[in-house]
This record gives C-alpha cells, sequence and structure tokens, in this order.
C-alpha cells in the first residue's frame, strides 16, 4: 500500500511552515542577515504578545526557519537569526510582501466594506456587531504593521 505525502503540494508545505499571523512578521524582521534579541524582535512586530512571540519563534526554529543563540552570560542573552532556508523563504515571501504593498488599499477599502455590510446585517444582535468592529479594527492594524514591516524589506 502506498504511503500519502504529508502534502499536497509544495505551496501547502510553504504555508504550513509560515501559516498564521506572526511568522511572516518575524521573518520581515529578521531579513537580510539581521539578527535581533528577543526585545528588538518584539518591538519590530506591533500587537504581538510576548506569548505568542515565544510560540511562533519556538516552531519557526523546530522547522529548521529560524536560528536561536544562546550566550551563556548573566543576564541571559538570546539572539535569533535566519537559517539559509529561512533567508531562501524570506525571498519568497518578497513578491508577496510588493504585492500586498500595491493592492493595499483596495483589500482595506474590501474589508471595510464587508465588515459595513456585516454590522448592518446584525444591528439586532450585540455579538455579531461588537465581533465586527472589533476584528475590523484589529484588521486594520494589522495592514498597516504589516504594510511598515514589508516596506522595510
Amino acid at each position: 500500500m502506498e504511503e500519502q505525502a504529508p502534502y499536497a503540494c509544495g505551496l501547502d508545505a510553504a504555508v504550513d511552515v509560515v501559516g498564521g499571523k506572526w511568522k511572516p512578521m518575524i521573518l520581515w524582521a529578521l531579513h537580510a542577515g539581521r539578527t535581533l534579541r528577543f526585545g528588538e524582535l518584539k518591538r519590530h512586530i506591533p500587537g504581538v504578545s510576548e506569548k505568542m512571540l515565544i510560540q511562533q519563534l519556538r516552531e519557526l526554529e523546530s522547522d529548521g526557519i529560524v536560528h536561536r543563540e544562546v550566550y551563556r552570560e548573566v543576564p541571559p542573552k538570546v539572539e535569533y537569526s535566519l537559517t539559509d532556508l529561512g533567508q531562501s523563504l524570506n525571498a519568497a515571501l518578497l513578491p508577496l510582501g510588493l504585492w500586498g504593498d500595491t493592492h493595499m488599499a483596495q483589500i482595506v477599502a474590501s474589508k471595510a466594506s464587508r465588515a459595513g455590510k456585516a454590522s448592518k446585517g446584525s444591528e439586532g444582535s450585540h455579538k455579531g456587531s461588537g465581533g465586527s468592529k472589533g476584528s475590523a479594527a484589529a484588521k486594520g492594524s494589522n495592514a498597516s504593521a504589516g504594510s511598515t514591516v514589508a516596506r522595510a524589506v
């Protein structure tokens, strides 16, 4: 009996590695051979919690994308950088970031329009109305953060 491959195609494998809200932002922050300490990295990614950043960094490290260097000193010093595999993944994401910059206004307008329609359709429900406003605001802040990071590359 044939063993099924873990991924349907190369895109499936790539999205598995870089999937999630924060991983692409981490990759952009570490672009061009940059090495950053945890606090510096956190400052480059607005809105990420310490817990989430740690989790995402651990996943990227276990996938061979990020290198974590621990210096045995007091206080402890930890630096993060991209591996060769991470550098190649970042290079592959560059066109996606440029596409986002080019079409950002249209994307934001479409999401705002959709959020407006959703809140009008659920005016009688506090849950639906509040959820739409919160998610629209969060998405708007993510768009501006993504643009800032993409432009840095």
